[in-house]
């Protein structure tokens, strides 16, 4: 798979297919109840074991997607999500349902894998992440509108998925194949860079996203009990929701890099809080819509600098596949999590809880974005690996005015040489020369290393 692909369409095309699931997951839960006499914990237990299996499948390719190419994993992803939730809509039993519902989430990690590792490879990987969030927004508000007027009960949803994941099949061709492997060699064993900083982004995105799903896993529940709202009328709250979410995914599309990715991440989780906290305390549709819009208005704007941040830490896209998939198991716990906070404290104390672990989780995962570059590109905020601030240097030299970057230019990758080790132990210093336009002399314009990932 080329590391700079040429077109982000395929990409989002897959990325849709891959998170669709996790957009209809209200629906999904309340039909499950509703329709084949589950209680409230167990239709959250089958929308936990969907997202489970589709986080499984994102830990097992993490890394691997450079092997295998990104046309045949995603192509084996969307049969599977297509078989899967195929299944489970003509299925009339629980555990036909069930297996029906492991295997499409299987397919669906699938696909979101894939398509992480691509974006991640993006120049721009935020706009191409805002981009994917923008049409699953848009696909999953549509059916949000239809659904509820066309009765089915638990099957429309889980066909609805099927049919996406055929329909994105043909944008598959587009997608890079499997690469030799001398060629991923390199890329598959080399050690992940900013392993401390991955790892508190990868926990912090668990706990971000379980309490993120535990409260929408309930919603349509809210709507229905508390509230005392129709499926037609909370469908058309969540619709409403979901539009007001493409708004704010095109402003950070809009945005970009230009307060960095530190505060839009702090400031939009504060607001999260308190938007859950709102939500599941609504006792009129005022409150509840109000509540369910605000809140996911900013969640996805969020989600594109989180999704962005994890891409930039490593350009092969590990990083963005592993905190990927640390998301996924957040959301698989979170519809089991609202279900059991929901039965056991009422909602409006799990909205308390919910919002106060999501104030808690802000702060490293903002310091995460502070520590890597969260901010926009200023003279002496670039940064190069063991040295000054490249752009500082660059106005204390007598460089030209052109390398200093622009307020808001985005960050520039830094290309690492690979030596093998046998050459490693032979090279000597003046074997690399600087890139001066003498051709090896006078004052260096550029530096080399070599690494041993």
């Amino acid at each position: 798979m080329s590391s700079r692909p040429g077109a982000a369409w395929p990409l989002v095309a897959v990325f849709t297919a891959g998170y669709l699931a996790s957009y209809l997951l209200p629906t999904i839960v309340g039909r499950l109840s509703a329709q084949l006499g589950l209680s409230p914990a167990q239709a959250g237990l089958v929308g936990s074991a969907l997202l489970l299996s589709s986080a499984g499948a994102g830990f097992s390719l993490a890394g691997r997607v450079e092997r295998y190419g990104a046309r045949t994993p995603a192509r084996v992803g969307l049969i599977l999500a297509a078989l899967g939730y195929g299944g489970a809509a003509l299925a009339g039993s629980v555990p036909l349902v069930v297996l029906g519902v492991v295997v499409g989430g299987f397919g669906s990690g699938t696909a979101t894998a894939v398509a992480a590792a691509g974006i991640a490879a993006r120049r721009d990987p935020h706009r191409t992440s805002s981009l994917g969030l923008l049409t699953v927004s848009a696909t999953a508000g549509v059916l949000y509108l239809t659904i509820p007027h066309l009765g089915g009960g638990h099957r429309l949803p889980f066909a609805a998925i099927a049919l996406v994941a055929l329909l994105v099949w043909p944008a598959t061709a587009r997608l890079g194949g499997a690469t030799t492997t001398g060629e991923t060699a390199s890329p598959i064993t080399g050690r992940l860079p900013h392993r401390r900083s991955g790892l508190v982004l990868a926990g912090g995105m668990l706990v971000w996203s379980m309490a993120q799903n535990a409260l929408w896993g309930v919603s349509s529940r809210i709507g229905v009990v508390q509230v005392g709202l129709s499926e037609v009328t909370v469908g058309a709250v969540f619709a409403a929701a979901l539009g007001a979410g493409l708004l704010g995914v095109m402003g950070a599309g809009l945005l970009g890099a230009r307060l960095g990715r530190a505060v839009p991440i702090g400031v939009g989780t504060v607001v999260i809080a308190a938007s859950i906290v709102l939500s599941s305390s609504a006792r009129d549709l005022g409150s509840f819509a109000t509540g369910e819009i605000m809140w996911n208005t900013v969640y996805p704007v969020v989600l594109s600098y989180l999704i962005g941040l994890a891409a930039s830490l490593d350009v092969r896209g590990r990083w963005a596949v592993l905190a990927g998939s640390a998301s996924s198991v957040g959301v698989a716990c979170g519809p089991l999590l609202g279900s059991v906070l929901s039965e056991e404290a009422g909602y409006p104390a799990m909205g308390l809880i919910l919002g106060a672990a999501t104030l808690l989780v802000a702060a490293p995962v903002t310091a995460v974005a502070l520590h890597t570059g969260g901010r926009p590109l200023v003279p002496g905020s670039v940064r190069r690996r063991g040295g000054a601030p490249a752009a500082l240097l660059a106005a204390t030299t007598g460089s030209l005015s052109g390398a200093v970057p622009k307020l808001g230019s985005p960050e520039q990758a830094v290309t690492e040489l690979r030596v093998p080790a046998l050459r490693r132990r032979r090279l000597v210093r003046s074997a690399i020369r600087t890139a001066g336009p003498d051709g090896g002399s006078g004052q260096s314009n550029a530096y080399a290393s070599t690494s041993d990932r």
